[in-house]
């Protein structure tokens, strides 16, 4: 297993300080957390994930922020892209500033003057909202769904390294989002991820994940999880229901089919049959062309919109939300320059 190498030179020549931090916490499978408890952990990797496709304003976006405790050294980052769909255009920026700070309760994360914060309260009893002032995106997020964690608690193996999984599936979008010199209206549902553990994903972790919305009001999440040797070692889905209850849907398959090939020379599956317990499930993107390539983190990976088709439970579906595909291995290479996570 290869060790990741954080950036060097942003930990030797970025950090205001060395100071060492306490030891990370070992991951335990028997100590699974609230739901709605989505504060900072002293953790190996964590990260904070925000995510949707909005038709209604002819975009997509991702936000993501990154913390990382490497050796007793803090490293932080965050990534927001954007896709125009209505243009066919996608904008990336990052943010390297090491200057975060991470509070709960409620939940306030700020790295430089990216931040999203958690109103106090309960607002509508499915958790309080949250604005995120980040880059091009000024948002309102208001849980439409309580807050779930994935069964069974946690993605990734023992050899891998395992992350702790909580969601909020849907929340109700509202502000504005920048795209080139123009500022949109963003209206729809997106989705918020939290997870941490001992995975110190590049090499020796890497997955295929799906956040999806389906037509019936229930959500679903997928992902499988690879090794050093690009081996499937974990297949796992959850499906949120319309009333905001999670459970583990059994016998899930991930089919790739499509490859492409990226102008960096990486392949990636963006095509693929999904199957398994009263679910089947076809996905494909939006558009092809949505590979990142972090200078804040050294990975490259594919992040994008995609939609679906298929049935569940007997009955047709259609399917809108986001792919993540880390390991986007080089034409004729095993492996890919990536180090530390990224979701």
């Amino acid at each position: 297993m290869k060790k990741p190498h954080l950036i060097l030179a942003a930990l030797t020549g970025s950090l205001l300080f060395t100071a060492c931090l306490p030891a990370p916490m070992a991951f335990d499978p028997a100590s699974i957390p609230a739901a709605d408890d989505l504060g900072a952990r002293n953790s190996g990797t964590e990260w904070w994930y925000v995510s949707g496709v909005l038709p209604d304003s002819g975009l997509a976006f991702h936000w993501a922020q990154f913390k990382v405790n490497y050796r007793g050294l803090p490293y932080h980052a965050s990534h927001i892209a954007v896709t125009d769909l209505r243009n066919n255009k996608l904008y990336f920026v990052e943010n390297g500033d090491q200057s975060a700070t991470f509070g709960f309760p409620p939940l306030s994360l700020s790295q430089g003057d990216w931040k999203l914060v958690q109103a106090a309260g309960g607002g509508n009893g499915k958790g309080a909202p949250f604005k995120l002032t980040a880059g091009p995106l000024d948002l309102t997020l208001t849980p439409a769904k309580n807050a779930v964690v994935h069964p069974p608690g946690y993605s990734g193996t023992p050899e891998t390294g395992r992350m702790y999984y909580q969601s909020v599936t849907r929340l109700d979008v509202g502000g504005t989002i920048q795209v080139g010199t123009e500022t949109r209206p963003a209206s729809g549902q997106v989705w918020l991820d939290h997870q941490w553990g001992d995975q110190q994903p590049g090499s020796a972790a890497r997955w295929d994940w799906f956040g999806l919305h389906l037509s019936d009001g229930s959500d679903l999440m997928l992902y499988r999880v690879k090794n050093a040797k690009n081996e499937v070692v974990q297949v796992a889905a959850s499906h949120v229901s319309a009333e905001g209850v999670a459970r583990e849907v059994k016998d899930v398959t991930m089919t790739p089919g499509r490859v492409w090939t990226s102008p960096s020379g990486r392949e990636y599956t963006l095509g693929w049959q999904v199957t398994g317990e009263n679910l089947a499930l076809d996905l494909t993107p939006l558009r092809d062309d949505q590979e990142l390539l972090s200078k804040t983190t050294s990975v490259a990976y594919w992040e994008g919109p995609v939609r679906g088709t298929g049935m569940l439970a007997g009955q047709a579906i259609t399917a809108s939300g986001m792919g993540e595909f880390v390991g986007g291995v080089l034409k004729k290479e095993e492996g890919g320059a990536f180090t530390i996570p990224l979701r």
